[in-house]
């Protein structure tokens, strides 16, 4: 049977409060953009200390400071995660992040705030109930953040090339949909074409400028990544794959990450999106469409490189997706 914690008279190594060696203190944290909601519990669900900190580096050095040890910290997975698993790693056997979706039990309940998230958090960490989520590596998490920043530039300039063509419908002017941003093609449609009104050449100059600044911009990140010497060798090999071009492999790689924490092939299939969800009840199985618990980045690039690889002669569509995968 589990008894109350005790703490003892013998100082540990990073604060004076004292606390068993052999009792375990289980940290949940609810994060938010100013401040960080903790509540730590000992082996038997008793609540050691509660309260509210803020989510700075230097007040969370001085936040872990006042509590015992050893510990275990989890948190909800948010966009705030990984610097603070980054810094809170040095000061705890375990730093988990929880993920989001899996939290039904948070989601559900009847009363929620701040301090109820981290108790109960700060209970499935204890528990062993934690549905825990992986947590790439720093290295790979900062050239990600290069990969999908490369993919904001993509769709911005998606939008300024519909929005060019957008400005020519509206004024009745004819051109080649094929050739339009092409540099040659677009001078010439300003200069020659008398059907382009003036009140739209200023605004079809600055578009064009902003589309060949994302060009630029492209293939800066692109080739700085293809550079790595992280990512070189991998790259090489993933790119030995008829149909896989460096776009593909560098989301693959990147996405991905370790892939041997994938035990089989399904599971990576199923991080990819590219099976339906499925509800089964007493003898009937029901295939529902592509669940949207998935990696959206790395499902966009596998669907149009498999769409893309028939035009190219290269492989079958279905053929490029299982090698992609495994």
């Amino acid at each position: 049977m589990l008894q109350k914690a005790e703490l003892s008279d013998k100082a540990d190594s990073e604060n004076n409060l004292g606390g068993s060696s052999e009792t375990m203190y289980f940290i949940g944290l609810d994060v938010h953009k100013k401040t960080i909601s903790y509540c730590v519990k000992d082996a038997a669900g008793c609540v050691y200390k509660e309260g509210k900190t803020g989510s700075t580096r230097r007040e969370l050095d001085n936040w872990i400071r006042t509590l015992p040890q050893p510990r275990m910290i989890a948190m909800e997975a948010t966009i705030f995660t990984g610097w603070i698993n980054d810094h809170l790693l040095p000061h705890a056997e375990k730093v988990k992040v929880a993920h989001p979706l899996m939290l039904r039990a948070i989601a559900a309940a009847k009363k929620k705030n701040d301090r109820i998230d981290a108790g109960k958090i700060a209970d499935c960490l204890r528990c062993d109930f934690l549905p825990e989520c992986h947590m790439a590596t720093a290295e790979i998490r900062d050239r990600r953040r290069t990969l999908r920043y490369r993919n904001l530039v993509l769709r911005q300039m998606v939008q300024m090339k519909n929005r060019v063509s957008g400005l020519l419908m509206e004024s009745g002017v004819s051109y080649d949909k094929q050739r339009l941003h092409k540099v040659g093609y677009f001078t010439d449609l300003l200069s020659a074409s008398e059907e382009i009104n003036e009140s739209i050449r200023p605004l079809l100059k600055l578009s064009r400028e902003h589309i060949l600044r994302a060009q630029r911009l492209d293939r800066a990140l692109t080739s700085s990544l293809e550079r790595d010497p992280l990512l070189s060798e991998r790259l090489r090999r993933l790119r030995t794959i008829p149909g896989v071009g460096p776009i593909t492999a560098l989301t693959w790689a990147l996405e991905i990450g370790d892939y041997t924490r994938f035990r089989s092939v399904k599971e990576a299939i199923s991080y990819c999106g590219l099976c339906s969800a499925e509800k089964s009840s007493a003898d009937k199985v029901m295939r529902m469409p592509i669940s949207k618990q998935r990696n959206k980045h790395i499902q966009h690039v596998l669907v149009e490189a498999a769409k893309m690889a028939p035009r190219q002669d290269f492989v079958p569509a279905e053929q490029l997706a299982g090698k992609a995968v495994a």
